[in-house]
């Protein structure tokens, strides 16, 4: 967390129109996986602590919803929550292009309208095949994309497969709740 606080007060190149939706800085969320081990593991502990009090106290797992969500959260915000030290530079990155980008789109549609609705194109100039009409469709684009831009390096994958690693291991507690072939029986009958 330290490094990445110390990274993040370097003043970085971030590029709105970057294809990753986060100026560049696509590849963080991709080092969010190397904790899924470390999440697994939790979710093991926690599977364990729920087991024993589901075989022992006579509890039973809906008991405890509220505790296995606050535990996936909790550990979903200690992986993804150092990354948002880049949200300062990422809100002022996205505010400056939308300005930027703006001001480019708004001076090209000008232009444009000027050249082919305001009489501003020449006579021998055929509108058929011109790379204008086609053209205008590219700040358009590139707006988008600097307005789609997200404030921190997290994905919606990341964040499901790190979540995925945590409530895998206490699945089989379900089978508290049911036996085996009623379950099988149950999830056959929903596929077919």
């Amino acid at each position: 967390m330290r490094f990445l606080w110390q990274v993040s007060r370097i003043k970085l190149s971030l590029i709105p129109t970057h294809p990753d939706r986060v100026g560049g800085l696509g590849f963080l969320s991709n080092t969010v996986y190397a904790f899924a081990l470390l999440l697994a593991a939790h979710g093991v502990m926690l599977a364990a602590n729920l087991g024993n009090r589901i075989f022992f106290l006579r509890a039973t797992l809906p008991e405890f919803k509220v505790e296995i969500s606050v535990m996936v959260v909790f550990l979903l915000g200690v992986v993804f929550g150092p990354l948002l030290v880049f949200a300062p530079q990422l809100a002022q990155a996205k505010r400056k292009g939308l300005t930027e980008y703006g001001a480019l789109a708004e001076r090209y549609v000008r232009e444009f309208d000027n050249k082919w609705l305001r009489g501003g194109t020449p006579i021998d100039e055929p509108l058929l095949g011109s790379g204008d009409i086609q053209s205008l469709a590219d700040p358009a684009n590139s707006f988008e994309v600097v307005r789609g831009m997200r404030l921190a390096p997290i994905t919606r994958d990341a964040i499901l497969q790190l979540a995925a690693a945590v409530l895998i291991p206490i699945v089989p507690l379900a089978l508290t709740m049911m036996p085996l072939e009623d379950l099988l029986k149950h999830l056959f009958g929903l596929l077919f």
